[in-house]
Order: C-alpha cells, then structure tokens, then sequence
C-alpha cells in the first residue's frame, strides 16, 4: 500500500542521499516530521499506536547493542590513535564491498531522511545525515539529536553519515564481519554502516563513537553520563552504566535537565551531544518517575518493546520481550529541560555505581586521584537474571562509564578528566545505587530516597561540612551523618548480619578491582596507582 498523503515529505534523490553513493530509489522522505513519520510507520506495518498516542516498534531479536558486531576501519590515519584492544579492526576493502552492497540493496527501495546535530555546542559539533530504511527509525533518531533550525537545515553540510538498512544481511566472508549483523564505522570518511539488527539504539551510540574520536584533538572531554544544574546555576555529571541511575537521578525536578546520557565538557563548560533522551522503562512508576512516565503517556515518544495488552496500554511491569524496554523521546517532553542543552563548568562530579554485592557506601567523595581510578575502572554489577547465564552478582568493569564506545585509549579520556576537574576544582562523589545490608539476594536495594537525599546533601554543598570516616577497604572519604538519613545505612558493614560475610565479600570485590585495573597501570601516575583499594583488617 501506497501511503498518501506525504507529497510534501517527498524530496528527489538529488536533495541528499545521493551525496554517499545510494542511487536508483524509488523515493526519499527527507526530514519527515512525527505526524508524517507516524502514518508512514503504521501504513507500512512497523509499528502500532498505544491507546495514549506513543508509538510502540518491536526490534525482533535484537533487543539491545550488537557490540561483538561493531568494527572500526583500520586504515592509515586510524591505525596509530584507535584502542585496538577495545575495538575489532575491518579493512578498507571489506568496508568498501559492504558499502557497495549497501547500494545495490537500496535500489528501487523508500528510504528517509533526516539532517541533524550531534552536540549542542555549535564550536563541537557533529551535523550528521541519518538514512533509515524504517520510518520509525528516522522518528527515534529526530527524538533523540538536535533538529537544525530552518536557516541551518537549507545550508545543510553532513561532516557523519549513517544507513541504517535491518533488512540487510551481512556476509561475513564477503564482508569481514562475525554474522549477518554489523555496524561497520569508518572514522576517516565519516560514514556509518548498520545492517542486520533493528535495534535503534545503535544509530545514537554510531554519533557518540563519531564524537568520542574527534573531540579529544579539541580537547573536549565526551562523556557517557547525564547532567543537569541547579537554581544557582551550579552543574553536576552524573557518570554510570546502564541500570545505576544515570537518566533517574538526573531527572529532577529542582534542577534543569541538560540532557540524560552523553555530553561534552569543553572550556566553555557542559553541553549535550543529544536533543532528547532514551530512558529504560522497565518496572517504570508514575509514582517513581513521573517525569518520564509523563513522556509514554502522549505522541511523539518511541516506545521500544514495550509490551502492551488488549487496551494498547502499555505494561512496564512485563519483562518478557526484553528487560532492556526503552522510550525515546524529545528533550522538551521534560518540563524543565535545558532549551540550550549547555551549561557551566560543573561543581560536582557523581559516578554511579549499582553495587550488587552490598560493599560500598551509599555515598563517599574521592580525591582527583581517586576519581581517575574509578572512572577508568567503571565498576558496576549485573544481577542474576538480567543475562541469560546471570545466577549470581557479577562485577562489570566499563572503563570511562562506556567502553564499547570509545575508540581511543581509556587514558586520553581519563587524563582530560582529571585535568578539568582539577582546573576547576570539581568535587568528586562515588554513589552506589545497588544494595545494602547484604549482597542481591540477600540485602536489600538501596532507597532510592535516601539516595536522593544524598546527593541533595552533596550538590548543595552542605555534606562537604559533615564529619566523614575513611573507609577501609576503598580510601575514600564517607560521611558519618547526613541529616535526613539513618546513619546505619552509611555505614555498609554495620548492616550485614554476618559481619564476617561483609568482609570476605570486600575482599573478594578489591582483588576484582586489582585485577581489572592492572591493564592501566603502565599508563597512570603514582598518584592514581596509590588510589587503589587495599583490604585493611576489619574493626568491630
């Protein structure tokens, strides 16, 4: 079926797509808004409206990243200054026929269109030109980047190009890949390659590898972590892996949003790279959360194998699609958003941890030293059934709160860090969002409430007066008492019931933390290495 309606939403190949090689398409839909992207998305089949007006796309069986199916041309300029440890090589040659393949498969087919920025911050960043096979991939990517003004959008100049084409297959003899899955990016020509997988967050992590690798030469810090500022016009990072907290705890509604997942932080101060977020719904309460509850609740928003019943309400409660079930949608669905998306030079640094194992404090400030040791550590843990395979806690170490997306060396990142915090006299805070009185299973989760009050305390300056004790097993520096907040919980050990359980579980925790770290050692100072944990004799 013919969608109508769309006259003004078809461009001629010549408007843009043309400009990376696809030729021969039976039609372009270039910069399509959500209106049109919803009738082309429900005509072709892609995806069903909830009885509240989102727009809800099932991904099929990729229900997250492809992280073993991301390569990165190794060519003469990449070779010398990409992690390779980190990241799988693809030859220009194989990324040269899967791009010609690419071609002879969008032949006669619709694709659309959209041009928009990756960084708010118009000195950094990223106009970027997104070719979706899918109608509601190109409404996620409008969500999730910066939308050019109309001046900006007719002078339009692409510096990334992403094709995102699912229903192609890769082949891996011919193509150099693993699966039929691959995201191939090649740094040198800007140009992003996504086929086999449905999944849209791939598009959005494509522009934040792009950024990760051109920013350090400006020296601009990328960053995986929210951010937002206070009525004083102080700004906080918040730093952590999916799960610890990071769109949660800065959605608050005291202080203004910059943004949920990745920004820059230059001489200028912070900026976002993104124009909206991609929050995890899982088990998501209006009660909770009701600032992202709000934004499933209206058109616009993307909803990512959501489940849904009869009524097409959606069920936030329902895992079994995936427990990584997302929304998308844009920046200005929070009330108090940033309508720039920047702000200052932050106050505070807070590096989320969701601690599985019941060991670290709730909360406790780090010296510079010690935050460089925990933001190339990047600790958190999975818990049992959130993996297949996953039966008990086990630690996740993502150096820079992000590994899979950073093409470069984890101490480029974490030099940047520690010389902007110390250039601008950030405090440091490490903050576990996982559990308390006892490992998972057997503790219980942190209250989010005491967790809130916490970082209250700490952003308006006034947990920097409290009396702190110095923990034994990590070095830093946790508070005694903060008003608002039973003292018991401060104190990790004192709420097991087995204290010498407590114990061995820590020392089990700081030999991971010493074995992981042991691959950064050549390249950190004294001061760092000194930053390490060490297993002191535990004090009834």
């Amino acid at each position: 079926m013919q969608p109508t309606g769309h006259e003004t939403g078809k461009r001629n190949v010549s408007n843009g797509v043309d400009t990376v090689g696809l030729s021969d398409l039976l039609h372009v839909y270039y910069n399509l808004n959500e209106a049109e992207l919803y009738e082309q998305s429900l005509c072709r089949g892609e995806a069903v409206m909830t009885a509240q007006g989102a727009l809800r796309a099932l991904t099929g069986q990729h229900t997250g990243r492809s992280a073993q199916d991301k390569f990165v041309v190794c060519d003469e300029t990449t070779r010398p200054q990409i992690w390779w440890d980190n990241n799988k090589a693809l030859s220009p040659e194989h990324f040269n026929t899967l791009f010609s393949d690419f071609q002879d498969y969008a032949k006669g087919k619709e694709l659309f269109v959209q041009d928009l920025i990756g960084g708010a911050d118009e000195a950094h960043s990223l106009p970027s030109r997104i070719v979706t096979e899918y109608a509601w991939h190109s409404l996620f990517i409008r969500n999730l980047l910066i939308r050019p003004g109309s001046e900006a959008l007719a002078d339009f100049v692409p510096e990334l190009t992403i094709i995102d084409l699912p229903g192609f297959k890769a082949d891996p003899e011919r193509h150099g890949c693993i699966s039929e899955t691959v995201i191939a990016v090649d740094l040198e020509r800007r140009i992003v390659l996504i086929a086999g997988t449905s999944y849209a967050g791939e598009m959005k992590k494509s522009v934040f590898t792009a950024l990760n690798y051109l920013l350090p030469q400006k020296g601009v810090m990328p960053m995986h972590c929210s951010a937002n500022q206070g009525p004083d016009g102080d700004t906080a990072i918040f730093f952590g892996l999916s799960g610890t907290g990071k769109t949660t705890l800065s959605a608050d509604p005291a202080r203004t949003l910059i943004g949920d997942d990745e920004h820059g932080w230059s001489d200028d101060g912070v900026f976002n790279f993104e124009g909206g977020c991609y929050a995890k719904t899982i088990r998501l309460s209006q009660e909770a959360e009701p600032e992202i509850y709000a934004t499933t609740q209206r058109f616009g928003t993307v909803l990512e194998n959501v489940v849904l019943n009869d009524a097409r309400q959606p069920d936030f409660d329902d895992g079994s699609l995936t427990e990584n079930t997302r929304c998308a949608y844009p920046l200005h669905f929070i009330p108090n958003a940033s309508a720039t998306g920047k702000a200052g030079q932050p106050k505070n640094i807070i590096m989320l941890t969701a601690d599985a194992f019941g060991v670290l404090p709730p909360i406790a400030k780090m010296t510079p030293a010690q935050a460089m040791y925990h933001f190339l550590s990047g600790y958190t843990a999975k818990v049992a059934g959130t993996e297949k395979g996953v039966t008990e806690p086990q630690a996740t170490f993502s150096t820079c709160f992000g590994a899979p997306f950073m093409p470069r060396h984890p101490s480029e990142y974490g030099n940047l860090l520690r010389d902007l915090i110390a250039r601008h006299d950030v405090d440091c805070w490490l903050v576990n969002t996982g559990w308390t009185g006892g490992a998972y299973g057997t503790g219980s989760r942190m209250p989010i409430k005491a967790t809130r009050a916490l970082l209250g305390a700490a952003l308006d300056g006034s947990l920097s007066d409290a009396e702190f004790r110095t923990d034994p097993n990590f070095g830093i520096a946790v508070p005694v008492a903060v008003d608002g907040v039973d003292s018991a919980i401060l104190d990790p050990r004192s709420t097991w019931a087995d204290r010498d359980a407590y114990d061995a579980q820590a020392r089990r925790l700081v030999d991971m933390f010493v074995d992981n770290f042991a691959k950064f050692e050549d390249h950190v100072g004294t001061d760092v290495l000194g930053a390490a944990p060490g297993m002191a004799e535990a004090a009834e």
